[in-house]
């Protein structure tokens, strides 16, 4: 059933798929969350959301081959894949990767990313050729630090998590500064997404949270997008899709502007034709 909220070819930026047929590696079977694509269908069916963009899950590494699978089952017309590569990847493998529908790779700055800062300028120069972007999750707290090489960078780049302050800041904190200074780069974009992670005010507003995604919204909002984080993994009570969905529409009340971030902004980001 159609959410009252998603207008048609709204898109989901930031899906994960986990299978018990493809084992974490390191864990037993059964650690593995059981986040199929078929669970995911369901969640699409429930809200309306007709376009999705499936990231490479940290615990897989990169091993692509789950995201890549749920992929290839939507096809190109309504999804996308950010893919995880070793740093010293060929671009002869990037090539067979945008082949298959994937247009990012996916950077982790917090612990137990594989792909850290160091790997940012070789592999942002292979995205770049192939049109592709680079998604970065990091602490915001820290993004005054990274913001001189990420504004180097010669493709566009996607700050996942409204920035990720694993302690929410206020608006003239330097790190969140920063995060709009490199809005202003012009290819820059934020995920509105996940404010659970880290609200220490908590449901069902994430006040604390909330205040930067508005800032965010009312800055730029031609590149913000919005995502659900499905299936929010390790998170014990996580909200409920419709009420992230709800949430956006109390980040951006304004109809035309809500449209725009979940589905034309996706649509030029992520190469799909426009809604």
């Amino acid at each position: 059933m159609m959410h009252s909220l998603v207008p048609r070819g709204a898109c989901d930026c930031h899906v994960h798929i986990f299978d018990p047929a493809h084992p974490l590696p390191g864990r037993p079977p059964r650690e593995t969350p059981d986040a199929t694509l078929a669970a995911y269908r369901a969640v699409q069916h429930a809200t309306g959301l007709e376009r999705v963009i499936l990231v490479q899950a940290n615990g897989y590494g990169s091993d692509n081959r789950c995201m890549l699978e749920a992929l290839a089952a939507l096809g190109k017309s309504t999804a996308r894949g950010v893919a995880v590569v070793a740093p010293d990847a060929p671009r002869e493998l990037l090539v067979e990767l945008d082949a298959q529908g994937v247009c990012g790779i996916r950077f982790h700055l917090l612990p137990g990313g594989l792909l850290g800062r160091e790997a940012l300028p070789r592999l942002s120069r292979l995205a770049a050729d192939l049109g592709w972007h680079v998604q970065v999750q990091c602490d915001g707290r820290l993004l005054a630090e990274h913001a001189e090489l990420l504004a180097g960078l010669p493709c566009p780049i996607v700050i996942d998590h409204i920035g990720k302050f694993l302690e929410p800041v206020p608006v003239s904190h330097t790190g969140f500064v920063s995060l709009l200074s490199l809005l202003e780069r012009g290819d820059v974009w934020v995920k509105l997404s996940a404010p659970y992670e880290v609200s220490r005010s908590g449901p069902p507003d994430y006040a604390d949270v909330s205040v930067l995604a508005r800032a965010l919204a009312d800055a730029a909002p031609e590149r913000m997008v919005w995502a659900s984080n499905w299936p929010h993994p390790w998170f014990a009570s996580p909200p409920s899709e419709a009420a992230l969905i709800a949430l956006l529409a109390a980040w951006v009340p304004d109809e035309s502007r809500r449209r725009a971030i979940l589905v034309d902004n996706p649509a030029r980001l992520y190469g799909f034709d426009a809604g």
